[in-house]
């Protein structure tokens, strides 16, 4: 411990080491529950990659591992800490390095958080459109990590696809940059997109460039009020199987929308089974707005109500981006799945979570990112019951089973981490178990990087 406490301080300035334990215990841990955390014997804070560069290269001398992290909002435990690691905080680096209107990229330091380099971007009359539930805290690089998504997903993708270009120091303190600035490029392989969603498994993002859209016109939301989820489902598959193309496409059911309204008064309608809000930024949204209320009439909605200006959408997205908030308010703990089906399977995974939550005699929770068909069951229930907390756990696992059984996936965009380890082994099988591992000892052959993360 003192030797690489002394190693380290000869090459970073004061300030940028913690080693105080009751203020390292508050790294061990992102927002995930039932995830293992270790004790870090140190939490570095560097501000320059040549700062990084010196962690690893100690790290590597004395095969100490290394858990990168960001603002420690993620959902899988993929930034807990180990016993004895060395907690890497990226959140001093925090700067934003250029925005070029013409190339319409930004390049960012990892630290840089999601709506402070939105709102920047904004000033150039450019959007960036990844915008996860904790936008207003949780960072880029930890964005990167996580691949995460968000609300727009349906309409303009996730963060894999505005990444460009990375500078990435590796285990051993090489500096390696990947990807490009342009807006083609095909040389080699895509080093970049296989760091995207590694979860600081692979190397630590230093730098970022980042793709960058025009600003679209202001959205206006639609509210739809279904008689069940069933038939919430169904009108998410005739608005997309129409070819309308939403900025945004949330479902909530009526644990969600009741949880809502008790955490803020929203005056959301609790008499609803489930409440579908629809969304475009088209130039001219209420048209587009009419016509897909029409489908949700035809798919059985009860009420359909679309906003009239842009401050009565800001509150409907507002009640939709509270929701797993909210939801945490029902019991003492969550554990929050992240399961993604094809669309035309989505009625399908709610109908099943709702099953599974009578058979665990448990209050479930689910709010979608439906236009792209991922779903967040909330489990509810009181950490302080062994047996509730049992129950909570193996109906979890009976949400992800499920999601699997339908064609889909163990996670749209919280990633892996600790949490759901066993599952990613299950959902790509011992052949590409092997070849992911494999390329974890090509980049970090002595299993520094966030050790016993992924697999």
């Amino acid at each position: 411990m003192s030797d690489l406490l002394e190693r380290l301080r000869a090459g970073l300035p004061p300030g940028t080491l913690i080693t105080d334990p009751d203020v390292t215990a508050s790294y061990a841990h992102d927002m995930a529950g039932f995830c293992a955390a270790g004790t870090p014997a140190v939490v570095v804070l560097p501000r320059t990659v040549e700062q990084v560069q010196h962690v690893m290269r100690t790290a590597t001398a004395l095969r100490v591992p290394v858990v990168p992290q960001g603002a420690r909002t993620g959902l899988s435990g993929a930034a807990n800490a180990s016993d004895g690691c060395i907690v890497l905080s990226l959140v001093k680096m925090d700067r934003i390095l250029e925005i070029s209107p013409v190339d319409r990229i930004a390049v960012v330091e990892p630290g840089v958080v999601n709506a402070v380099l939105s709102r920047a971007v904004n000033e150039h009359g450019l959007y960036y459109p990844p915008d996860p539930s904790s936008w207003e805290t949780c960072t880029i690089g930890g964005n990167i990590g996580t691949a995460s998504g968000g609300l727009c997903c349906v309409k303009y993708g996730v963060t894999a696809e505005y990444v460009l270009g990375l500078d990435v120091v590796l285990a051993d303190g090489r500096l390696l940059t990947t990807g490009r600035r342009t807006a083609k490029g095909v040389a080699g392989y895509d080093l970049t997109r296989l760091f995207v969603g590694s979860e600081g498994s692979l190397g630590i993002v230093v730098k970022a460039v980042l793709a960058l859209r025009p600003q679209p016109p202001q959205q206006l939301v639609l509210a739809a009020e279904f008689p069940s989820a069933a038939a919430a489902c169904d009108a998410v598959c005739r608005i997309m199987e129409r070819g309308h193309t939403p900025s945004l496409l949330e479902l909530m059911d009526r644990t969600t929308v009741r949880a809502v309204n008790a955490l803020a008064s929203m005056g959301l309608p609790e008499t609803t089974e489930a409440l579908l809000l629809c969304a475009f930024d088209t130039p001219d949204p209420s048209a587009d707005l009419a016509a897909v209320g029409a489908l949700c009439t035809a798919a059985g909605a009860t009420e359909v109500v679309p906003a009239d200006n842009a401050a009565e959408s800001e509150l409907l997205l507002q009640a939709r981006r509270m929701s797993l908030t909210a939801l945490e308010t029902v019991k003492p703990a969550t554990m929050i799945d992240d399961v993604c089906v094809p669309r035309s399977r989505l009625g399908d995974l709610f109908a099943g979570t709702a099953a599974i939550a009578e058979e665990y005699g448990l209050t479930i929770g689910v709010c979608a990112h439906a236009g792209d068909g991922n779903t967040h069951p909330v489990v509810c229930f009181d950490h302080h019951d062994p047996d509730e907390s049992r129950r909570a756990r193996e109906s979890f696992d009976a949400i992800m089973a499920l999601g699997l059984e339908l064609g889909g996936t163990i996670t749209g965009e919280h990633g892996v981490g600790v949490l759901k380890k066993e599952w990613l082994a299950r959902e790509l099988g011992e052949t590409g178990i092997e070849l992911q591992r494999g390329i974890k000892a090509a980049f970090d052959p002595l299993g520094l990087l966030n050790p016993g993360k992924l697999f």
